[in-house]
């Protein structure tokens, strides 16, 4: 059973100011530094057999340490990069709550256009398809994705089954994690914006030989793993 954890990248000088996008160079500033590292330390020892990360500065430099101490490279995921958000990148979010368009933004996103940029419809697509490709990648394995608020949201929505125009009910903070654990009877949301103990790894996979099936082959009792 793959589990991967989905990461919002941590603190910078434009989070719930301006929408930053796909503007280069936006860092991490020092609350944000202290975000990554308090991460990292909460997830110390944790297994991860993979991380990768929106090639955006921000998500790149939040998934450093978590590579980092594991001997582990960033992998660049373009897939599960931020919104392009078109026109509206580098406004500030006061003006464009006034946007006519934000209404719907809000209520209509899985068909709403930014403009000259994407629909939150075509995000969920691509992130969703590159995530795919990453458990395909590793079967068995935990992964680390660091990514953004507005497409972990839009991921989460998919695989827990609700429609992508109530995705802003859910919530997504700086360096937070999201657990989304994949079984043969589907994908399971272990935990939402967890800023604090994240659900433990499954443990890695016996190979099929040493896996017990109880005396002369039969299944184990008491129908053992005959649920979800």
């Amino acid at each position: 059973m793959t589990q991967l954890l989905l990461i919002r990248h941590a603190q910078n000088d434009w989070v719930g100011q301006r929408l930053a996008g796909w503007t280069p160079g936006v860092h991490l500033n020092d609350a944000g530094r202290a975000e990554a590292a308090a991460l990292a330390d909460r997830l110390d020892g944790y297994r991860l057999d993979a991380v990768y990360a929106s090639p955006l500065a921000r998500a790149q430099e939040t998934a450093a340490l978590l590579a980092e101490r594991r001997g582990l490279e960033v992998r660049p995921l373009y897939g599960i990069a931020e919104v392009n958000y078109g026109g509206w990148t580098g406004e500030v979010l006061e003006t464009l709550r006034r946007d006519p368009l934000w209404p719907q933004v809000q209520f209509y996103p899985s068909a709403t256009r930014f403009p000259d940029g994407e629909t939150l419809g075509e995000v969920q697509a691509r992130a969703v398809a590159a995530l795919e490709a990453v458990r395909t990648a590793h079967p068995g394995g935990v992964v680390a994705a660091v990514s953004h608020a507005d497409v972990i949201k839009a991921v989460v929505a998919h695989f827990v089954g609700t429609h992508l125009d109530l995705f802003q009910r859910l919530v997504v903070d700086t360096a937070s994690v999201s657990v989304v654990r994949f079984t043969p009877f589907g994908p399971r949301l272990l935990a939402l914006n967890e800023t604090g103990r994240v659900p433990p790894a499954p443990e890695p996979e016996a190979p099929p030989s040493d896996r017990s099936t109880g005396e002369g082959g039969n299944p184990p009792a008491d129908g053992e793993g005959a649920q979800p």
